[in-house]
């Protein structure tokens, strides 16, 4: 009996381990979603500030060309969701969490892209875009209590608040460029790497 009990208790220290791993790595995020748009984001502004010296096409081309890869991207990922068979996730808080504040997020993005595209003045629509992406990396943070994304959204609130008092469009692409900077890549990088530290672990490791 004593030994019976004695493995039982192990089993149960065990079983309690795995589930301290699987909760951290249910508050950590890859970072990849932060790291994909980022860099699009960030090469629409340079591509942008360029070709207000080069003069390749009209002044939205590289937004238009962003917003054709945005949407394959989105029908790719639909499509992989509806057709191809992937492992089934336990339905977490978290992650239901961030599904829906995503639904939200997309929203209220097409809603700013829209009235940009039906008459508001880019100078006010990006600055608008860029309170948005500082909103929602601060809920980020505050949900995975990641100290980067904290740091990420004040730095594009202010240059958000900058954009206010812009005058010029190529400057408005410099700060909207530095605030997917430092909103979304360099925060995106870090949370994957620790992703990536934390998946190397033994699983018995607390």
């Amino acid at each position: 009996m004593e030994k019976g009990s004695e493995m039982s208790g192990q089993q149960s220290l065990l079983i309690i381990q795995q589930m301290i791993e699987t909760a951290k790595q249910e508050q950590k995020d890859d970072g990849k979603a932060w790291i994909i748009w980022g860099w699009m984001l960030f090469f629409a502004s340079l591509t942008t500030i360029l070709n207000q010296h080069f003069r390749w096409g009209g002044t939205f081309l590289f937004w238009n060309i962003f917003g054709i890869v945005s949407l394959l991207l989105a029908f790719i990922s639909i499509g992989k969701r509806l057709f191809v068979k992937r492992q089934h996730k336990v339905k977490t808080y978290t992650r239901d969490l961030f599904n829906k504040l995503n639904i939200g997020f997309f929203i209220s993005l097409m809603f700013i892209i829209a009235g940009i595209n039906l008459g508001i003045s880019p100078m006010i629509g990006f600055p608008l875009l860029m309170n948005l992406y500082a909103f929602w990396v601060l809920i980020y943070g505050a949900v995975l209590n990641f100290k980067p994304s904290y740091v990420g959204a004040i730095i594009t609130w202010i240059l958000a608040f900058g954009c206010l008092f812009v005058h010029r469009f190529e400057l408005l692409m410099v700060f909207h460029g530095t605030a997917v900077l430092f909103g979304y890549i360099i925060p995106g990088h870090i949370a994957n790497r620790e992703f990536r530290k934390l998946q190397s672990r033994p699983p018995n490791q607390v």
